[in-house]
């Protein structure tokens, strides 16, 4: 007996080492811009911070910038589930085919902020109310303000932007522009500046601290303050993936997701948004035009029609929008 107890002891002692002196595992995280925009510091950051902070030793964030992995954004999603990159912060809205139930988020002129749009997204989420993510382990869903629009030539009412060429990122706010006499062009932020300067398109559907992110300031200075969509954005990695790691790393990235990455997202996109509309009104170069009353009934009667006219298409969509709605019910009602 005691032989085979000094045995077992042996074999442990033998074990140490190779515990000691494990690496931790690295994982992977592609974003398709800098370290610098407001998408990394506000909804990436904090959650690979606190990861890498509590999970020293077992697990290793590693992020990867401007498309170090990969620079298709409309890919992204997909390569998260092929294993090439382990997360991925992805734009659902450039791969509408994979992420085909998430045109309920994008409704135009149904959330008033970033706060109710990325909690509602969040929480259907989480209740697995969107078809498409069903391979994934969703560590963030999120979304921006609704967008504004943004010019190189004059503009000063809704009149003005007839005909003009702007660029979106999702399909939902290309509907909602068109009903406006607007020609929407579907491109990446990344693609904007280049695209204006070239003369491709004369403006932007985008939010005040994407502009600065991504140099459309350089090119726009014309800002039509006509609230759009949101963009919803997510963090993602593979269920596939999730599930073969340790217990303990699994927990610790829960413990960082949903509504605890929600919330510092919340918090940092707002303060960055507010001083980049700030920025913008404080720079005489510009104009910055608040809508008046008529082009803000005249738009929002055409983004009901948007609206009305998707949710009619299945009981399906009727049943989403349903769910939105309660849900921006509850946050309304609560301070």
């Amino acid at each position: 007996m005691i032989v085979k107890f000094l045995r077992v002891i042996i074999v442990a002692l033998a074990l140490l080492p190779v515990v000691a002196t494990a690496e931790p595992i690295t994982l992977k995280l592609s974003y398709f811009s800098s370290d610098r925009t407001a998408g990394y510091l506000a909804g990436i950051k904090p959650f690979v911070d606190a990861v890498n902070d509590e999970a020293n030793g077992l697990l290793h964030i590693k992020v990867y910038f401007s498309g170090a992995l990969g620079k298709d954004q409309s890919k992204t999603a997909q390569s998260v589930l092929d294993g090439t990159v382990d997360m991925a912060f992805v734009v659902p809205g450039l791969a509408p085919r994979l992420f085909y139930n998430n045109k309920v988020m994008e409704m135009p002129g149904l959330f008033r902020d970033a706060r109710e749009a990325s909690l509602v997204f969040t929480r259907l989420i989480a209740a697995g109310a969107l078809k498409g993510y069903e391979k994934f382990f969703v560590i963030e869903a999120i979304a921006s303000a609704p967008e504004t629009i943004h010019t190189r030539p004059p503009v000063a009412s809704l009149r003005d932007l007839s005909g003009k060429a702007i660029g979106i990122n999702n399909e939902t706010q290309g509907v909602a522009l068109e009903k406006l006499s607007m020609h929407p062009v579907f491109l990446p932020a990344t693609d904007a500046a280049m695209a204006i300067s070239s003369g491709k398109i004369d403006g932007v559907a985008k939010s005040p601290s994407i502009l600065f992110d991504f140099g459309i300031t350089r090119f726009t200075t014309y800002h039509y303050l006509l609230g759009t969509s949101v963009v919803p954005l997510a963090l993602l990695m593979s269920r596939k993936k999730f599930d073969s790691l340790p217990k303990q790393a699994q927990a610790i990235i829960q413990k960082y997701s949903g509504e605890w990455a929600a919330a510092r997202f919340i918090d940092g996109y707002r303060e960055d948004n507010k001083r980049a509309l700030e920025k913008l009104r404080s720079d005489p170069l510009r104009k910055v035009i608040t809508p008046s009353p008529a082009d803000l009934n005249t738009a929002q009667a055409a983004f009901n029609s948007v609206i009305a006219e998707w949710a009619a298409k299945s009981p399906h969509n009727r049943e989403l929008l349903r769910l939105v709605e309660s849900a921006l019910a509850k946050l309304r009602s609560t301070p």
